[in-house]
């Protein structure tokens, strides 16, 4: 069995002693390591994996190639799209149940899982709200002079295929994210998501 993290020293805490269980819950009911006979020593387990790892990656690979490499693909947005789809389809899974995660949606401590929001989010009040606002209204009257200058160089840098990740350190110096990614949009473009 796994042992509590703190055994060695002391009675183990519920905490530790959690934390065993589920270590010991996910090699038995995650991973099925227990269902095979000696999986670190070349078992059917682990070269079945590798195998089915690699004719994943090779299928990948093929639809790749078969969109005109890497940048054709880009160019179509096939990679961006197909971690959406994927991780969609993994996230109805782990809420649904279909896929059994210890400790996220099986085997719940008392407090329920880490990973769903509680009924209640917590939202910011009126008064936060326009504190922001009034602090984002300052900031751009402190840098209006500067700020049309500081965007009209963050495009010309994104034009260029310059160094933007330099340039952007300078112009939030000046600019709010609002006034950057309108700037950004104006010479690139935006995202749609296409789902």
């Amino acid at each position: 069995h796994t042992n509590a993290y703190d055994e060695a020293i002391t009675t183990p805490t519920e905490e530790s002693v959690r934390r065993a269980m589920a270590i010991q819950l996910i090699i038995n009911r995650e991973l099925g390591t227990a269902k095979n006979e000696n999986p670190n020593q070349g078992s059917f387990l682990i070269e079945e994996l590798t195998d089915l790892v690699e004719e994943a990656v090779l299928t990948e690979f093929d639809r790749i190639t078969e969109r005109g490499g890497v940048l054709g693909a880009m160019e179509r947005m096939y990679q961006r799209n197909k971690i959406q789809e994927e991780s969609l389809y993994y996230e109805h899974q782990k809420h649904s149940g279909e896929l059994p995660l210890i400790g996220v949606n099986t085997f719940l401590n008392k407090k329920g899982s880490p990973t769903i929001l509680p009924t209640e989010v917590i939202r910011s009040t009126s008064e936060e709200k326009e504190q922001q606002i009034e602090n984002l209204e300052t900031f751009w009257k402190r840098n209006e002079k500067k700020s049309a200058a500081m965007l009209e160089q963050l495009k010309l840098v994104a034009i260029n295929n310059g160094n933007l990740f330099s340039e952007l350190m300078e112009t939030v110096k000046y600019c709010s994210l609002g006034q950057i990614t309108h700037a950004l949009y104006e010479v690139g473009g935006q995202y749609r998501r296409s789902m």
